[in-house]
């Protein structure tokens, strides 16, 4: 039965992560939004997680880029795009078009990817376009075409609802990936999946596990290479599938026995036991709806590609794919990372899934008539960027993405970014790391965001859906899309870029994808090459293949037929685990990077929403109770980490989760919110030498205690600018924005600080300074402006009962007396559910009145009842708090 939308309710997809969920937003009339899940979209059937919840908190327009700018100064589009065509064609004139680069995002629409990708390799002439999903999936990428032929994902969420085991592996996706996860855990209550969870680090995910495999950083192809030879010693193989459908599997297993030639092998490389080695390998031979899905903790390796052929090999050897329930299923991290495989998007690919075989490149300048086609690969992110540091490439075009915080080595390429002779920005944030870097000429694009452009994204089972427009589109923005046509156009190649809609791109993208195609490459969509404008605007979400003849297949090679020349799967050698750089006595602890539950990327959409900064306000590194120990260091005391390539100051969270000799450190926080936190900054980022993605989860790194003298924060309803030299972080809260900080100023000059900042206003304060404490309440009349609490950094003032009160807009006296004190009659203390915005005191109240389970804490409180992702807090709560209230 379909579910009834109001009329004025528009079906859109998340922008968020590779899941793509089906999103219904309702427009205010004032520039919001209200959404909620798509109950008829196939990814998340009605589920919103988290960040998808909170998507109508980030609409405002505060921080965007609304017109174009040239240098600094605010510019017409007419100008804007005259200086980037003119310093587009200079480039090329004076050093040759391989001196242009363009640098591109999984935050595109497939459309506006398209167009970007056809205008640079095809017109320009350029082979160097590269995209931030070299950061994420691109090992992904080049182990399926090693194994297959081609980039193809085998299976289809429905397999997660009908494998009997799912193996995570380098996922935390409870997290990461929260409506998939949901997907796993009802698997498990309905038919008794269980959960295998590997990893180095002891995440959400692996809390809610059947069985957790911690095993040491790098070490993923010692265990699958084990697993192989476990298949092939106890005859777990499926023969026929091997003799018939693949080839070279006596050269991998031969590897993989040269690797780990017993089990004993596998637990000294992993680290782990005997008995865990045992139990994996048993569980996953004697069970055959197996999925196997990987994420980042495979992918960013320097041998990411290996351990994703590792992975496919033993589903292989098993024939283990394309069929309900299992196969090898890589989770991709961004919302149309796929999409920009689609269209050749990354630098070692064409278009429509063609590399660089001359009858490929022949057949794109056909279809495209294109004089200036590139025949070889371009250069990929890290290399790409080296190159304009030594001054190969003049002239570079960034688009929807933020390489000065992302990158690794983030410090140089924001210096190498001042020597390009042109610098575009296609952006939607003024304020961005990579929107306030300079070259010597710099050009800001005003873009849309999501729910003001229209197009298509691609998840992670090949799934396009659309992501359609329910807002205006404000100032002088513009779809990508339009702008790199015009360029096209002010360069010469009108005939190549007279799109007139977005559905004009997509069929002809459709129509390159099935060009002289027949079934001889995976990805074809034909079957849409002729939509009509209306059409397209109410085309449903559907999976590709869809060729013109021939129905949707939602998974592929059942039939054993592959991509390769003779229709055989390959099998790969895969090379000995080793990390790219080696621990020392100087730098003895291995760095490991992510994503944390509420944010994404560099938090330029999540940042403006209150609940979603609520769960971790501030940069964090988390550490091994005996490495704290070891380095002298305390929970929630500020340490720096630092590598051979640079240094943060993070807060301290020590936690068992973490293995000893390794560290974790979030990737979200840039200098636009933060201090010192650009996880860019500290990696290396050795490039896999298959696929070139680098290396972000294992850097040689130290730690070292920072002291300050006092720690506080500062609530305001605008931002404020710290003082250079404080320790701080912004985040959102309720009626404004709040800055944690440390320094080592005095109570007097804070209080010197606070009159300066605000004057006119009146302060209301409470001062002691013989014991360095200090707060302070701003008024505007009644209205509270701002408050500040400061104590010595031993005794940290405590702030959720704070930003309780700093929501009411005119405080009563209890409450301004309360602001003074530090003390609130009721606060629900720090946020563990977001998508409700409930807190610990909260749920701990609900379990000392009697929710035992989480069931019950759901029933009473809310908590953990929509996207599930903080269900394993919450688990983790229920002892604690039952021991507590029995006390």
């Amino acid at each position: 039965m379909t579910a009834h939308v109001p009329e004025q309710t528009v079906r859109t997809t998340c922008p968020y992560c590779g899941v793509g969920c089906g999103v219904l937003a309702t427009p205010d009339g004032q520039g919001g939004a209200t959404v909620a899940g798509d109950p008829e979209h196939p990814a998340n059937l009605g589920r919103l997680c988290s960040k998808g919840s909170a998507l109508g908190e980030t609409l405002s327009l505060e921080n965007r880029l609304l017109h174009p700018q040239v240098d600094g100064v605010r510019q017409s589009w007419e100008s804007a795009l005259g200086t980037v065509a003119g310093g587009l064609r200079k480039v090329a004139e004076q050093h040759g078009p391989d001196a242009i680069a363009f640098y591109l995002s999984g935050q595109l629409l497939t459309e506006d990817y398209y167009v970007a990708n056809k205008l640079a390799k095809g017109f320009i002439g350029t082979p160097h376009v590269d995209t931030n999903s070299r950061l994420c999936m691109s090992s992904a990428v080049a182990a399926h075409r090693r194994a297959f032929g081609s980039d193809t994902v085998p299976g289809c969420y429905e397999d997660l609802d009908e494998a009997d085991l799912i193996v995570l592996t380098g996922s935390n996706t409870a997290w990461c990936h929260p409506i998939l996860f949901r997907r796993m855990v009802d698997a498990r209550a309905k038919r008794g999946t269980k959960l295998v969870v590997i990893d180095p680090r002891r995440t959400q995910t692996g809390e809610e596990a059947d069985l957790f495999l911690g095993l040491k950083p790098g070490s993923d192809t010692a265990l699958f290479s084990g697993l192989l030879v476990h298949l092939a010693d106890t005859n777990m193989l499926d023969a026929r599938f091997v003799a018939d459908h693949t080839a070279g599997f006596e050269a991998a297993l031969d590897r993989a026995r040269l690797i780990v030639p017993d089990r004993a092998a596998v637990a000294r490389l992993t680290g782990l036991t005997d008995a865990e080695i045992g139990a994996f390998y048993d569980l996953f031979a004697r069970t055959e709806r197996v999925v196997t899905a990987f994420s980042m903790g495979v992918n960013q390796s320097a041998q990411g590609t290996d351990k994703g052929n590792a992975i496919i090999n033993c589903h292989l050897a098993t024939g283990r794919i394309g069929r309900p329930g299992m196969g090898p299923f890589s989770l991709t991290g961004q919302p149309n990372a796929m999409g920009g495989r689609e269209v050749g998007g990354l630098a070692n690919m064409l278009a429509a899934h063609m590399h660089f075989a001359p009858e490929e490149v022949d057949r794109v300048r056909r279809f495209w008539n294109a004089p200036n086609i590139i025949t070889g690969e371009g250069m990929k992110a890290v290399a790409l960027f080296e190159a304009i540091q030594r001054g190969k490439i003049k002239a570079l075009w960034v688009m929807g993405t933020n390489p000065i915080v992302s990158m690794p080595r983030a410090d140089l390429i924001k210096a190498a970014i001042a020597k390009l002779d042109l610098y575009v920005v296609s952006e939607v944030v003024a304020d961005s790391d990579t929107a306030r870097a300079t070259g010597r000429r710099t050009v800001l694009l005003p873009a849309l965001a999501w729910g003001e452009k229209d197009g298509t994204v691609t998840n992670s089972e090949r799934r396009i859906s659309r992501q359609r427009r329910f807002l205006k589109a404000p100032g002088e923005a513009r779809p990508d899309w339009v702008a790199l046509a015009d360029v096209g156009r002010r360069l010469g190649h009108g005939h190549a870029f007279g799109f007139t809609s977005t559905a004009a791109v997509f069929r002809q993208h459709a129509s390159l994808s099935a060009f002289e195609n027949n079934g001889t490459r995976d990805f074809d969509l034909g079957g849409l090459a002729d939509l009509s404008d209306a059409a397209y605007e109410a085309n449903a979400p559907v999976q590709w293949p869809l060729p013109k003849r021939g129905g949707i297949r939602p998974r592929l090679f059942a039939d054993g037929r592959f991509y390769t020349f003779d229709g055989r799967a390959r099998f790969v050698a895969v090379q000995a685990p080793a990390l790219a750089q080696a621990v020392s006595a100087e730098r003895p602890l291995v760095l490991n990077t992510g994503r944390v539950r509420d944010h994404w990327h560099t938090m330029t959409r999540t940042g403006k929403s209150q609940r979603l900064s609520a769960h971790r306000a501030v940069p964090f590194v988390e550490v091994h109770p005996d490495d704290a120990a070891r380095f002298g260091l305390t929970d929630g005391a500020i340490a720096a980490v630092s590598t051979e390539h640079g240094s943060a100051e993070l807060e301290v969270m020590v936690s068992a989760g973490v293995a000893p000799g390794s560290l974790f450190m979030p990737m979200h926080w840039s200098d636009a919110t933060a201090s010192k936190a650009r996880v860019g900054a500290l990696a290396r980022g050795v490039p896999d030498p298959v696929s070139g993605q680098p290396e972000l989860k294992a850097t040689p790194a130290t730690l070292a205690p920072v002291a300050y003298r006092a720690r506080g924060y500062l609530l305001s309803r605008e931002p404020v600018a710290s003082p250079p030299d404080w320790w701080w972080a912004r985040a959102a809260v309720a009626g404004g924005w709040g800055l944690l900080f440390a320094t080592q100023d005095g109570s007097r000059e804070i209080a010197m600080l606070m009159r300066g900042l605000f004057q006119g206003c009146e302060l209301a304060e409470y001062a002691d300074h013989a014991r360095g404490r200090y707060r302070c309440a701003v008024y505007d009349g009644s209205r509270l402006v701002a408050c500040l609490a400061y104590a010595p950094g031993e005794a940290r003032p405590d702030w959720e009962a704070a930003k309780a009160l700093f929501a009411l807009d005119v405080p009563e006296t209890p409450e301004r007396r309360a602001l003074l004190s530090g003390r609130a009659a009721t606060a629900m203390g720090p946020v563990v559910c977001a998508c409700h915005g409930v807190g610990l005191d909260v749920i701990n109240a609900a379990i000392a009145a009697g929710a035992h389970s989480v069931e019950a804490v759901g029933a009473a409180c809310k908590a953990g009842t929509n996207c599930g992702s903080c269900i394993p807090e919450i688990r983790k709560l229920l002892p604690d708090a039952l021991a507590r209230s029995a006390a």
